[in-house]
Formats: C-alpha cells, structure tokens, sequence
C-alpha cells in the first residue's frame, strides 16, 4: 500500500455520527485543547486493522499520513512507526547495527514530526514505545559509535519538555512510562519534578499517572519519598492519580498532607 491508498480506505470508513461522537471526546469545540482537530469517526480497532494491512508501507511515506487532516490518519502513521520499533528492539536485535540504524531513523522521524501528535491519545498510544524504547536502548544518535548517549537523550527529552507545545511537554513525561515498566525510575523522576507545577490539567493527569506506574512498576517506597518532597505542592489531580494504587488510610495520609501544608 501506499500513504495515498491507505488515506483513501481510511476515508472510505467514514461514520458520520461516530465522528461528532470523537469531536465532543478529544474537545475540539473552540477554546478547548483539541480545537481544530478532524475526525472520520474510526474507533481504534478499525485504524489498527489499517495499521496491519500496511505493514510493508515505505517509511518515507509515514510522515504524508502524519501531516493529514485526519486525526484517525495521523494515529496510523504512529502506530506504524510504533510496529516498527517494536519489531526492531525486539532482544536478538538489540545490539544488531542494522536494527540500531533502522530504530535511530524512526526516532529521528518522531521528533521531526512531533508537533503531528497533537493530542492526548496520540501522545500516549506513540511517545512510550517509540522514544521510550529509544531511551533504553544502543543509538547513534548523539554520537558517532553505538552507545546509549545518555546526556543526548536527556537533552531531547528537555527540549521536549520546555518547548510551549502542551503535547510535546506531555510527551516528555509519557514516554517514561517504558522506562519504568523496564526498572528505570531515573527519567519519571527528573520530569515529573520538571512538570509539577504546569497549569494544564492533561499535563497533572500525566505526571500523576506516570509516578503511579513508576511505583507499580520499579519501587513503592521511591514514589513515598517523592511524595514525602512534593506531595504539599501538587496539583489535586496529580496526586489523586499518583496515590490511585495505595490503600484508604495511606491515600487519606497523602491528601492529608497537601491540605496540612
């Protein structure tokens, strides 16, 4: 397939009235975080099947899908870029330099086009398997040997972070989601601190969200000594959705806590 053939079978599904369904979800009325934003009105499984139908579609032609109008074609573009790294960080190809040069050109891809990924769901289904994966893995990117360039990954995720664009901040802190399901709480850490005191409600939902994961995932006793620092200064939401997992009397002792302070 083409970018052109699979735009094409994408609109020929469109539903109208799923549509104004997905308009109202993702706020696209005027003022509102999603305004602008188009659909045809495909649920997610229908842009999936896409996704497999179109899995030999030239790289080069990904960011054709990531420029488009429609909201559902740009998620296809991600998700096939998604597939791709996965299929390339998969173990036997970790270290492998062709698979290194291929999951490099898609990252670099990413950040090319990553103001395309604007809004949450397309953060959130994109930026923890794409960049998430790169953080862990060997690159040449920001260095000429294969290496992991720690420094170089940083810098990209605080370009991201500090950028004015709400959904590459929010795909500062998101793509840390991997990184802690793997055992690293290091970057959930640096950019849940570095968002704490943002004004948009996604950007709580998010850091909350991802520090909930971190302890889930790496250490409980990491997310209290967060807490134990910031807990008086979050946002309500960021701490209602970061506590989500602990019990009745530890929650209480959180929001006790903020309301004290």
């Amino acid at each position: 397939m083409t970018a052109s053939e699979v735009i094409a079978v994408m609109e020929e599904q469109r539903n109208e009235a799923q549509r104004k369904v997905l308009m109202r979800f993702f706020k696209t009325a005027e003022g509102e975080y999603g305004y602008g934003d188009e659909f045809l009105g495909l649920k997610v499984p229908q842009t999936r099947l896409v996704v497999r139908q179109a899995t030999d579609l030239p790289l080069g032609e990904v960011p054709q899908l990531l420029h488009s109008r429609w909201h559902e074609v740009r998620l296809c573009g991600l998700l096939l870029m998604v597939d791709r790294m996965e299929r390339d960080s998969r173990r036997r190809l970790v270290d492998n330099p062709v698979a290194i040069a291929r999951r490099d050109e898609i990252v670099q891809m990413y950040l090319d086009h990553a103001p395309c990924a604007n809004n949450w769901d397309l953060v959130d289904l994109s930026a923890p398997k794409i960049l998430g994966h790169w953080l862990l893995l060997p690159t040449r990117l920001g260095g000429e040997e294969i290496g992991l360039h720690t420094g170089y990954k940083l810098s990209v995720l605080d370009h991201l972070a500090d950028s004015n664009n709400l959904w590459l901040q929010r795909m500062s802190i998101v793509c840390t989601w991997k990184t802690s399901q793997q055992g690293d709480p290091t970057f959930c850490l640096r950019y849940a601190e570095r968002h704490l005191h943002h004004t948009h409600d996604l950007m709580h939902k998010a850091v909350g969200w991802m520090l909930r994961e971190m302890g889930k995932r790496v250490d409980m006793d990491l997310l209290r000594q967060f807490l134990e620092q910031h807990a008086h200064e979050m946002p309500r939401t960021a701490l209602r959705y970061a506590i989500e997992q602990m019990s009745d009397d530890e929650r209480r002792y959180w929001k006790d806590t903020r309301t004290r302070e």
